[in-house]
Parts: C-alpha cells; structure tokens; sequence
C-alpha cells in the first residue's frame, strides 16, 4: 500500500479556520490603527495651518491672515512661487484639501477662513466611524481643540467651547 503525500481536506480545513478567527482579531485593530493615525495626522495639519497663518500675517502684514487654506500653500503638481496668493508655507495637498479629487488628507477635510483680524481652521473626518472619530478646530489663539463627536464644528464660538486636545 503506498502512502498518500499532501494534506488532507479536513487539515486544510482546519488551517483556513485558523486563519479567519486570526484575521478576524487583525483587521479590527489594522482599522483602529489607522483611524488614529489619521486623527494625529489631522490634529498634526490643524497646527502646520496655526503656524503658517501666522507666518502669513508677518510676511504680508498689510493683508493679515490668509483668508482661503490655498493662500497658504501652492498648486498641485506645480512649482510654488510664494506670493499672497500662494504663500509656500503648506503642502499643496492641504491647502486644496486633495482637489481636484476633493479626497482631503489622510481621512480628513479641512476648512479655513480668514481675515485681516482672524482665523479659523477645522479638520472633519470624512466618514465619522471610518476615517476617524474626532474633529479638530483652532482659530488665532493657535491651541488645538477636539470635538470628540467628529461634527462639524461652526465657527469660532463653537471652537472657543470645546476642550483643548491634551486635556
């Protein structure tokens, strides 16, 4: 009688089981990885705009805070010739949120406005529960605060009420 050589069906069976109850523990953390990953990615953003916004003021005093996000940076896929317009001091990617795809960054979409006396810059994920479970807001004082429902969050006044992100 000759020896069979491979595995049987009922071990192979066997391994594939093993293997799914595996990636069922994986891919759940895999997830929540990423999505806190994209939240320090989109609070780590909110503070580059804080600090390019005042950069903006210093070099263009006459016109104070940049008042559209795509001031502070440059086109994309373009040489970037700082100027009012386009002031180089942010990533292209940030500035025009991924457009023309309008994907965001790393999970988030991010609004800016200003003027010549203030601010105002939010971060909201783009599918709450997916691609983060938090929003991040900052206007003039430049501290960080989270809303820890992932809303968008309106205005100054609502940002002023919300804690800030490492309390």
């Amino acid at each position: 009688m000759r020896k069979q050589k491979g595995f049987s069906l009922i071990e192979l069976l066997i391994v594939v089981a093993i293997i799914l109850i595996i990636a069922s523990i994986a891919i759940p953390n895999l997830l929540r990885a990423r999505m806190a990953a994209n939240e320090a990615s989109a609070a780590s953003s909110v503070r580059t705009v804080n600090t390019a916004q005042i950069t903006y003021q210093s070099t263009y005093p006459t016109t104070g805070y940049a008042v559209l996000l795509k001031d502070l940076g440059g086109p994309i896929g373009a040489a970037c010739v700082p100027g009012i317009n386009s002031a180089c001091l942010i990533d292209s990617v940030l500035a025009n949120n991924g457009n023309p795809a309008g994907s965001g960054k790393s999970g988030y979409m991010f609004v800016g406005a200003g003027a010549g006396g203030g601010y105002y810059i939010q971060g909201n994920p783009i599918t709450i529960g997916q691609t983060g479970n938090r929003s991040f807001c900052s206007y003039e004082d430049a501290v960080v605060r989270v809303d820890p429902t992932g809303a968008a969050v309106a205005g100054t006044a609502a940002c002023q009420a919300l804690n800030p992100l490492n309390q």
